[in-house]
């Protein structure tokens, strides 16, 4: 997964997660050859890096015979149930999954290559890298969420452990344990502990396990549910609805965790599931931003202020539609690669095939209430 040594592209992705990957592929079925895929560590390495017990809360299954993608598939006629033969992957698997996509459609990924600066002069983009300078008509920023976690939710949240930073559950020492944010890895964390006999406490704003919206972006998935039900998550776990957490401290060796001018106590550090800030801050100065900070974008996942400036992955955002899961954010890999395909004076006719299987082109609507595929 290298590339010939080139200084001047016609596009370059910026990560090689499952954005980055997956928008590749489209990429070459648009018939764009010309690109270069940039990894600052290895392909996968956000989900590499989860800790070793969590697994995929969407499910992988096998069922392309009936022209319905894998909700974890990153491209058509590819399903992750079909070589790891597990129905929720863990990051571990998941990242070989992507490594073997990649290998399998020879991307042109150099890995071990860090990103410094994107600039744009002249109708060109210049991307530096650690040891060099890249040019490229187009630019395709990819890189993710994982390895950028929000940190500084409340004063003292430096004295928590965020579930980004942790390799194993099981491996944590103490046995009360407070964890801060109910959402998909608050309770992925919870679970967890639990399972590990470890006695937990959950402070949540809301109450996301009592959300009745159909939308996986605002309530907790089927799978999440299914495991809070589980005896030992009943028996270990306390739960804190609408108990925003205002401030954490250390006294004396142990963390008081202050909700609603209540004092909790803990001899371990809380653990933060707060979410991510997400790479697309890094580049927040080539985006309009929107009033909810994340980048303003075209109908074509363009940047309004430096054209052929791209976003794929889970920051899109387009109205009040969020593509944060997999399944939602590669509908958009054959938006941007129609259109820089068309900005090159290339057909892109193979990428009529994601049309028809559910890969919208154009409708900005496949998000909503009524979509039949979110």
């Amino acid at each position: 997964m290298s590339s010939e040594l080139n200084s001047t592209y016609d596009v370059i992705v910026v990560g090689g997660g499952a954005a980055g990957v997956g928008v590749a592929i489209a990429l070459l079925h648009a018939g764009i050859d010309n690109f270069v895929v940039l990894e600052r560590h290895a392909v996968g390495a956000s989900f590499a890096a989860w800790p070793e017990e969590t697994r995929f809360i969407t499910p992988s299954f096998p069922s392309n015979s009936i022209g319905i993608l894998d909700l974890n598939s990153i491209a058509i006629g590819i399903s992750p149930a079909y070589s790891m033969e597990v129905e929720h992957p863990t990051g571990k698997e998941y990242a070989a999954h992507l490594k073997a996509v990649a290998s399998h459609f020879e991307l042109p990924i150099r890995e071990r290559t860090k990103v410094k600066q994107i600039s744009r002069s002249d109708g060109e983009f210049q991307v530096r890298t650690g040891t060099e300078s890249l040019r490229a008509k187009h630019v395709i920023w990819a890189a993710g969420e994982f390895q950028y976690p929000h940190l500084s939710s409340f004063p003292g949240s430096e004295f928590c452990q965020h579930t980004a930073t942790i390799g194993s559950y099981e491996e944590l020492e103490g046995d009360d344990f407070i964890i801060i944010g109910g959402y998909e890895s608050g309770i992925d964390a919870a679970y967890h502990l639990a399972f590990n006999e470890r006695r937990v406490r959950l402070f949540d704003s809301g109450c996301p396990w009592k959300d009745t919206s159909s939308d996986p972006s605002v309530a907790l998935s089927t799978y999440s549910l299914e495991r809070m039900r589980e005896d030992w998550f009943e028996e270990q776990v306390k739960l804190f609805p609408h108990s925003p957490v205002t401030a954490v401290s250390k006294t004396d060796g142990r963390y008081e965790v202050t909700v609603h001018g209540q004092t909790f106590r803990t001899d371990v550090p809380p653990v933060l599931a707060g979410g991510f800030t997400g790479s697309h801050t890094l580049v927040e100065n080539l985006f309009e931003q929107r009033d909810d900070g994340y980048p303003l974008l075209t109908e074509h996942d363009e940047s309004t202020i430096s054209p052929g400036m791209f976003l794929c992955g889970p920051a899109v955002r387009h109205e009040n539609h969020v593509f944060c899961f997999i399944y939602k954010y590669r509908q958009r890999f054959a938006v941007v690669a129609k259109a820089i395909a068309t900005s090159l004076g290339l057909p892109a006719e193979q990428l009529e095939e994601y049309r028809q299987w559910g890969m919208y082109l154009d409708d900005l609507s496949c998000c909503g209430d009524e979509c039949a595929v979110c």
